[in-house]
């Protein structure tokens, strides 16, 4: 499983799963990002996630397709 670790930078608090996906460079675009999540293949948490722009959070955990994770955290 790859792991991935993204850093939120302040101001910025959240990001929107569309676009973390973007950002984490697993799409090419949020357009593409959403369809990966309308797919239901995303989990955050260890819960099936459907909804395309809910905020992620530092501390949260998003997992694509079982084969990718996710670690957001604050920027030091």
């Amino acid at each position: 499983m790859e792991h991935i670790d993204f850093a939120l930078e302040p101001p910025h608090d959240y990001v929107e799963l569309n676009q973390l996906l973007k950002l984490a460079g697993l799409c090419d675009s949020g357009g593409a990002g959403k369809a990966i999540v309308a797919a239901g293949v995303v989990a955050v948490d260890g819960t099936l996630e459907l909804r395309k722009t809910c905020k992620i959070h530092a501390g949260q955990r998003v997992v694509v397709d079982d084969e990718v994770t996710i670690l957001v955290h604050a920027a030091d």
